[in-house]
């Protein structure tokens, strides 16, 4: 069984790799300097490959990318038939979460402001704040992210109401929950509007002038999904009318967003170059390798995987968890 390992890995997780599927041929390397031959001889890939490689992948049986959005993956013509995709789903909700209570409060603090003060030498009193304690957060995706973002809302006083795609069964950190129909109903109810949408034809512009248009006056929208779910250019006419708090987006469409883009010169916006989650927290990292490794054992016992993604929804089966 040959084994391509596209993710950094120190020695002890290298061990932990291999100790799980022993006799099999490990290669570790990078998705930079990964050769197209090697790739095309691999059974299992750890980590996400060039996406103009994996088609001749005719030996893949499985891959578990290191990511938690799968969407390049799932696009038809992408794997070859019958391949096993897994994401990193577990992994990154610790390090997003806290990014986003992080962008919520420099909004709600105005620190983002404070900021700009300082670089201009300006002391200055910007007035009135807001609290996170008795605000109102919609939280639309429930996966790893969006439910512990919405447990540190509740920790911290707050009204949770989330919105997912299918189940119904409501957890402990929500107050209410409904299905992605009710969107339109809910908006206008929330000071927080909390985005971490997979990138599929259901999400593309999900939050066009229109769904914008319907949210609550000086709420803010925070992002960390992916860039396409909003219509970036009405967020901007919607920021600089004043009909939003602030926005704080970790992604954007187009991303990487041009010098030239307006949002850049939005006092009230927030962004970030994607980096809210990858490996900038070393638990991250871990947590990726522990699913990896965990995932690896499952494979060579010829048992079911977990994080398993649905290659028609882009979603990953919640059956899979």
């Amino acid at each position: 069984m040959n084994v391509v390992v596209l993710m950094p890995m120190d020695d002890s997780h290298k061990i932990d790799l291999m100790s799980v599927a022993p006799g099999s041929n490990f290669i570790f390397t990078s998705a930079k300097e990964i050769n197209r031959e090697t790739l095309e001889n691999a059974h299992i890939i750890i980590g996400n490959p060039p996406l103009d490689m994996v088609k001749g992948c005719k030996n893949l049986k499985w891959l578990q990318l290191d990511s938690a959005g799968a969407d390049l993956f799932v696009k038809e013509g992408v794997l070859p038939r019958g391949v096993k995709l897994t994401n990193s789903t577990g992994a990154y909700g610790l390090a997003i979460s806290e990014h986003m209570i992080g962008v919520l409060l420099s909004i709600y603090k105005k620190l983002h402001l404070y900021r700009d003060n300082q670089n201009n030498s300006l002391w200055k009193n910007e007035g009135e704040v807001k609290s996170i304690c008795g605000c109102t957060a919609l939280v639309i995706g429930l996966g790893d992210i969006g439910g512990d973002f919405a447990k540190r809302i509740k920790a911290l006083g707050g009204y949770t109401i989330g919105v997912r795609r299918s189940d119904t069964n409501k957890p402990e950190y929500l107050d209410e929950l409904y299905l992605m129909d009710k969107v339109d109903e809910l908006l206008p109810k929330a000071d927080v509007v909390a985005l971490s949408l997979p990138e599929t034809k259901e999400t593309y512009k999900l939050f066009s002038k229109e769904k914008i248009s319907k949210m609550k006056k000086d709420s803010v929208l925070i992002n960390v999904g992916r860039g396409t779910a909003i219509d970036t250019e009405a967020l901007c006419d919607a920021l600089g009318s004043g009909k939003l708090l602030g926005a704080a987006l970790d992604v954007t469409d187009p991303e990487p967003l041009p010098k030239d883009h307006r949002i850049w010169g939005i006092k009230n916006a927030i962004i970030t170059p994607h980096v809210s989650g990858n490996y900038n927290l070393k638990e991250t990292h871990h947590r990726i390798v522990k699913i990896a490794v965990n995932n690896l054992e499952r494979f060579i016992k010829g048992e079911e995987l977990r994080n398993v993604v649905n290659l028609s929804t882009g979603y990953r089966d919640l059956k899979t968890k």
